[in-house]
């Protein structure tokens, strides 16, 4: 943007000498005509006339032509988006659709700078100013609360985009070696003996919060009561002998080191893996959470970077039928209606489905299960004991 602002600054220095060389010049030719009129009788030749006139036209030519050059230049614009990191594949097909509408509209070139990790990772580097995000797209309201009372963005960020500021859902899958040797069908095997569970860390990742509540509400959801939710998910983490940092993380852990018999992950995840040649089964539980992914402009910086105009229109691009489809084909549960109706067939339905509301809302699960020693820290250790 500097450079940008240096070269106009350059450039309407040189129109300015340029038209008060042009001005002295045209005084100059209203002396030599005052002379020409005087002498026009005196039988002086047409041609000193006409030049005398084509002089005058071109002068006031170039001058329109670079008066209309500077207004006609748009600086590229920079709008930086911080996301988590299963998103990437599906910002890569958006973001140059965006990018083409953008330029068609307002002759302007928007570039983007990517920042993609696990999600409560990319929270955090947003606070401490490491990320400069103007826009996020995290795995959970949870992770743009903590921005919200932070400072950097007004409260009740929900209201400002369509669907309460959810621009993609997922539910928890449960992914299997080939031929489920282990026999894991339902959230109740993953408590077997020798079942080694492949998850990622509440601390850093979103998948691990949503998986941490998918555990627990499979019990609470269906009749159990918060007792026995506690001991299930204990068993679970008991066959976890990591914590990934991230969905992506994990992912890699059991598709490319081929470790643990099980991986829980995002619906949508499994959908990219198979997309990338690794096909291999899993199931969707039918008593399932629905995993929210908000998007939000992060105010503090839209106004000091100057593209709260940009960065709003990318937000309402991301709910468009083009910019959901994309999502779609990547496996992501559409928010927009007309897109869902379109792929609903492709997803295997939910008998009980949860939210997060359903289990209290984010205020109350952040200070009960994962705030430090909270009930998943209480959990985590009783199951390496």
């Amino acid at each position: 943007m500097i450079k940008w602002q240096n070269r106009l600054m350059v450039g309407t220095h040189w129109i300015g000498q340029i038209q008060s060389y042009v001005k002295k010049a045209f005084e100059a030719i209203a002396q030599w005509s005052n002379k020409l009129a005087g002498n026009w009788s005196k039988g002086n030749s047409l041609r000193d006339f006409v030049c005398l006139f084509l002089l005058g036209a071109g002068l006031s030519v170039a001058i329109a032509a670079c008066s209309g050059s500077t207004s006609a230049v748009k600086p590229d614009v920079k709008l930086n988006l911080v996301s988590f990191s299963v998103t990437q594949a599906a910002h890569d097909r958006i973001i140059p659709k965006f990018v083409e509408k953008w330029k068609k509209e307002h002759g302007q070139n928007v570039i983007f700078e990517q920042s993609y990790g696990a999600s409560g990772t990319q929270a955090e580097a947003v606070i401490k100013g490491s990320q400069a995000a103007d826009v996020v797209h995290l795995a959970l309201p949870l992770d743009v609360n903590k921005i919200q009372q932070a400072g950097l963005i007004e409260k009740n960020w929900e209201s400002r985009a369509p669907k309460s500021s959810i621009v993609t859902r997922s539910v928890a899958a449960i992914v299997t070696r080939e031929g489920n040797p282990k026999g894991v069908n339902t959230w109740t095997d993953l408590t077997k003996d020798g079942v080694k569970v492949i998850v990622a860390n509440p601390k850093t990742s979103g998948i691990a919060i949503w998986e941490f509540l998918a555990f627990w509400g499979a019990v609470t959801q269906t009749g159990g009561d918060e007792t026995q939710a506690q001991a299930f998910t204990t068993n679970v983490y008991k066959n976890a002998p990591v914590l990934a940092p991230s969905a992506r993380d994990a992912s890699d852990l059991f598709f490319q080191q081929g470790k643990g018999d099980v991986l829980i992950n995002y619906e949508n995840e499994v959908f990219l893996a198979e997309q990338n040649g690794q096909k291999l089964p899993y199931i969707v539980p039918n008593v399932n959470i629905s995993i929210d992914n908000p998007v939000a402009i992060i105010d503090k910086n839209v106004e000091k970077h100057g593209t709260k105009e940009v960065a709003e229109a990318f937000v309402d691009f991301l709910y468009s039928t083009e910019a959901q489809r994309e999502f779609a084909k990547l496996g992501y549960r559409p928010v927009n209606p007309a897109v869902l109706e379109e792929v609903a067939k492709n997803y295997p339905p939910i008998q009980t489905f949860f939210t997060a509301q359903d289990l209290g809302g984010w205020d109350l699960l952040q200070k009960r299960f994962f705030n430090d020693g909270a009930i998943f820290d209480k959990i985590w250790t009783a199951s390496k004991a």
